[in-house]
């Protein structure tokens, strides 16, 4: 299982939501949406700054683009971002064996 990390805004719809019932656990909602995909949702938190909140959740990509699929189309998140969590030395040792077969155009 991968972690992935999902950012996203609440819309003009959630946060009215939130106005209504201010207590609204957010955090019992995205573990329901995991837990119906059978992901693991390993924590939420309320965000200040361009993004209003940061899911982080164990599973695959295809898990967490179903829950922003989800989530999104309920109409009460928008411009979710989920991030994969990598090992960027991995990624370098790839880039460097790549780096030597690889031309460019025109040369």
């Amino acid at each position: 299982m991968a972690t992935f990390y999902a950012l996203g805004n609440y819309t003009t719809q959630g946060f009215q939501g939130f106005i209504k019932d201010p207590k609204s656990d957010r955090a019992k909602a995205a573990q329901a949406a995991a837990q119906a995909v059978g992901a693991k949702l390993v924590s939420y938190t309320g965000l200040r700054g361009p993004y209003d909140f940061l899911a982080v959740f164990e599973g695959t990509f295809v898990q967490g683009a179903g829950i922003k699929m989800a989530t999104e189309a309920s109409g009460a998140l928008c411009n979710i971002a989920v991030c994969e969590a990598v090992n960027i030395n991995e990624i370098a040792e790839n880039a460097a064996k790549i780096a030597g077969a690889y031309k460019g155009p025109g040369k």
